[in-house]
């Protein structure tokens, strides 16, 4: 497994995404992913789904320290007391000690970032979390996070694929040592029909999803496929066998532009 380095955090390359899984449906698919060799799984506050999270990785057998646990504090939580209570929340549901990774979900501009980040960094001294992040930032508020962020950030988790033009929040994670964690690495889907990803895995021997992955992986982003379905889990994580030609990385970048987005909120910030 390959790992992405980042102010001292080191994340695996390939993780599980939890979002829309539920119950007993993503215990036993959470489990299977690290009987697979899965050691990254990332769940939220918001996903409601913590508590079967951490019984799967009890009842798989691996041990704790191998497994790299990320979860995110919902907006409405960002108040400094709020964030602690919040996190000793998420732990009790997990039932762990710490997690490795904590995030920001979304940007809350109704609470002052730089009390919300004071809090952030506080929860990691108390030793609730090994690393702080923050999820669905822009340029702008990344540049803000960091200089007020009084420890250090190390990701960005943003929606991420070919279909999305993210350099430029790639370009300034980049300056501040932070990793991009992709989430919605295969568009959600979107690219089983896609004639440019099917022909370049075709001459890999692979499926258009590994290409997607294997083009995230590459640029040194990790990502984090979700699926409700077994034989998927396997297939995501063989991406390590192969390489992408220069050629054909331009190409899958030639796909992205601004307007790729799919996942949108009101409530989201002004994208980049």
């Amino acid at each position: 497994m390959l790992f992405v380095e980042a102010n001292g955090a080191k994340i695996p390359a390939i993780g599980l995404g939890t979002w829309e899984l539920r119950g007993r449906t993503c215990a036993r698919l959470v489990q299977q992913a690290l009987r697979l060799g899965y050691r990254h799984i990332d769940t939220a506050q918001a996903y409601d789904n913590e508590r079967e999270v951490g019984e799967a990785l009890r009842a798989s057998g691996v041990r704790r320290e191998e497994v790299f646990v990320t979860t995110k504090v919902w907006t409405s939580h960002f108040a400094p007391h709020d964030l602690e209570r919040s996190a000793k929340e998420s732990l009790n549901k997990l039932r762990l000690s710490e997690v490795d990774l904590l995030l920001l979900h979304w940007p809350n501009p109704r609470v002052p970032l730089s009390e919300t980040l004071g809090a952030l960094a506080h929860v990691r001294k108390l030793g609730m979390t090994r690393h702080i992040g923050v999820s669905n930032f822009t340029v702008a508020l990344i540049e803000e996070a960091v200089e007020k962020c009084p420890a250090p950030l190390v990701c960005d988790q943003v929606e991420f694929h070919p279909y999305l033009d993210q350099s430029k929040v790639r370009e300034a994670c980049a300056r501040h040592d932070m990793a991009v964690v992709a989430y919605s690495p295969i568009a959600k889907g979107r690219i089983k029909n896609d004639e440019v990803l099917a022909r370049i895995g075709k001459a890999h021997g692979k499926s258009a999803a590994q290409v997607c992955l294997r083009w995230l992986v590459q640029q040194g982003v990790s990502a984090i496929p979700r699926t409700s379905r077994l034989e998927r889990l396997s297939e995501n994580m063989e991406i390590f066998d192969f390489e992408l030609s220069e050629a054909e990385m331009r190409e899958i970048s030639g796909l992205g532009n601004s307007g790729g987005r799919l996942t949108d909120y009101g409530f989201a910030p002004k994208w980049d």
